[in-house]
């Protein structure tokens, strides 16, 4: 490609607003593909020297490889946009990443890169509530997808014929399928002015301080450490336990400095009076 061509189909593009995805599509669908020559050229350009111009042409040039990975995830009902934009910050990473003495052709190296960029914003977005968390589970579930052959449930053979072919047990398939059926529920919809009874999942959550038994053992247990806390206090001289308050049961804490010139020693003094002090109160808190 020459330099002429490349430079007028890459302004096409990043001039702005190309009026339609239809239009996009067709723009980066005319800028020629990178022979083998040039695209090593590039490479060594961008990762040698660093040159962003090399780097913006391999980008360019493989525009049309993530449009057309992208259109395989369109049956999980997100913007095709949204899947080219997602496959375009993969291709970025991987012509990043890319290394040309291994004598690769980009395109190999950034389809996996484009893809996992893809997965990862499908799972995102196609439920409110992640569907996939392990890889082992990101695996079943794009796969899932692709042996279902209608929309009916499986059949006890059907999984166990796609749990072997996808190398995992049949409880996991039945599960993937279940939350692949499930649809989302809104959590906490504003109520019905109309409806004194609002039923939403939200209200049939327990609260984290609903437990009475709980609410007392953690007053009793504050109130013990408190009295154990004033008690091992009591037990340091006069000049340790100003230090201590001074330094950390007060909202103005004061510095090392400020108690050397306050007691007439160096802040290494006072450093190790307060060492010892906290050893004292830690042992007598302990007792």
């Amino acid at each position: 490609m020459t330099t002429a061509l490349a430079t007028k189909n890459q302004d096409l593009i990043l001039a702005g607003p190309v009026g339609s995805l239809d239009a996009y599509i067709q723009a980066v669908g005319a800028i020629d593909v990178l022979s083998k020559e040039d695209e090593q050229t590039l490479a060594l350009k961008f990762r040698e020297d660093g040159d962003l111009d090399a780097a913006r042409e391999l980008v360019m040039a493989h525009l049309r490889f993530v449009v057309h990975i992208a259109k395989g995830y369109t049956g999980y009902g997100l913007p095709l946009a949204d899947l080219i934009q997602e496959g375009n910050v993969g291709l970025m990473k991987a012509v990043k990443r890319f290394d040309p003495e291994y004598d690769v052709r980009l395109v190999s190296f950034a389809v996996h890169w484009i893809r996992a960029e893809i997965h990862e914003f499908v799972l995102k977005n196609w439920r409110i509530v992640k569907v996939a968390t392990t890889k082992a589970q990101r695996k079943l579930f794009f796969n899932l997808r692709k042996a279902k052959k209608s929309l009916a449930w499986l059949s006890h053979e059907e999984t166990l014929a796609v749990a072997e072919d996808l190398g995992v047990s049949a409880k996991e398939v039945t599960e993937m399928e279940k939350r692949l059926h499930a649809r989302d529920a809104i959590f906490d919809p504003a109520p019905d002015a109309d409806d004194d009874n609002n039923f939403t999942p939200a209200a049939y959550l327990p609260s984290n301080n609903a437990d009475p038994a709980k609410l007392v053992e953690t007053a009793d247990f504050k109130d013990d450490a408190s009295e154990r806390m004033m008690s091992a206090l009591a037990t340091l001289d006069d000049r340790s336990r100003d230090i201590l308050e001074s330094r950390w049961l007060t909202e103005d804490k004061l510095t090392l400095h400020d108690l050397a010139d306050r007691y007439g020693v160096s802040a290494e003094r006072i450093r190790q009076v307060e060492a010892n002090a906290i050893k004292k109160l830690r042992n007598a808190m302990v007792l």
